[in-house]
């Protein structure tokens, strides 16, 4: 349908706050899931296949039927019960799922459903309202082109970037090729690492990449097994510095601050949700313990 508003893919892309990248890998997903091609690629620009435009009354009318299913649904879920998904950066999943999950218990009644994904997983979730909100790092100071007009963002949150690895590794780091274990460059803690991180490496160091993963937890027990080191959360690894089974190695290496951001899509929202939100801002900064992420031992912080 933003094919269709717009004329272009790179027109709807931008009408949808996506890169051009991000909005095509999302057509490919509906080709794919529908089974028929919907996008002619062998013209300059990519356009919709005739067949598609002669079923746009159709396509957008079983669009409104579906937006209009599924606030029935959530009408009549909610008389017996409220349910409220999130979707959570793979990264904040294990350290920040289970401080919403008990703010929301706080209902009662109320079913929670949690997802996980990558940054452009997390949007797409929402704008096809899979999900009622998302958790999400940005770097500060910096705008993020996906979080536009489309969305409410708030604030909630610190976390910190910080290279670490076992006491045996802690020799490698001062040698000119550091052993590491790196994220792909397609992911957000992979843009993070190559944007904030690389470019400030002492002089003469460089990285040789052992090992790479999406996955912070997947990449947390290659670092406990030796075999490199690794720019992980904080808020994740608090508890293995603690007891020193990790090193941070930031004396050496540097660091990156992330935020820590609850987004939701700009639109009209019911009282419930509304409450929802509020409350939800401020269970977090309550159950959360308030405390500098340099000190061993803590989580993140909150605002």
């Amino acid at each position: 349908m933003a094919v269709l508003d717009q004329g272009s893919l790179v027109r709807a892309a931008e009408r949808r706050l996506l890169t051009q990248s991000a909005f095509t890998r999302r057509a490919r997903m509906i080709e794919e899931n529908i089974g028929a091609t919907l996008f002619d690629r062998r013209r300059k620009p990519i356009s919709l296949m005739p067949g598609v435009k002669a079923l746009e009354v159709e396509i957008r009318d079983l669009s409104a039927r579906l937006h209009k299913l599924r606030r029935a649904l959530r009408a009549s879920s909610e008389q017996v019960g409220q349910t409220v998904s999130f979707v959570c950066q793979h990264a904040l999943t294990a350290t920040v799922s289970p401080q919403i999950v008990r703010a929301l218990a706080a209902y009662g009644g109320t079913a929670v459903r949690v997802l996980s994904g990558n940054q452009d997983e997390c949007l797409m979730r929402l704008v096809s309202r899979d999900v009622d909100f998302a958790i999400m790092y940005v770097i500060p100071g910096r705008s993020q082109p996906e979080i536009g007009s489309a969305f409410d963002a708030v604030t909630v949150g610190a976390d910190l970037l910080v290279p670490v690895c076992t006491p045996e590794m802690r020799v490698r780091v001062h040698r000119n090729a550091i052993p590491t274990i790196d994220y792909p460059p397609e992911v957000f803690l992979g843009q993070v690492v190559a944007q904030t991180i690389v470019p400030r490496l002492p002089e003469g160091t460089s990285i040789k990449p052992i090992a790479e993963t999406a996955l912070t937890l997947a990449m947390l027990q290659l670092v406990l097994s030796d075999i490199g080191i690794a720019w992980l959360p904080h808020s994740l690894i608090a508890g293995h510095l603690a007891q020193g089974v990790l090193d941070r190695v930031d004396e050496a290496l540097p660091a990156q601050p992330l935020n820590i951001r609850l987004v939701r899509l700009s639109e009209a929202q019911t009282e419930q949700s509304e409450h929802t939100w509020q409350d939800l801002i401020k269970q977090l900064k309550s159950l959360i313990e308030k405390t500098d992420y340099g000190t061993p031992g803590t989580g993140f912080t909150l605002k």
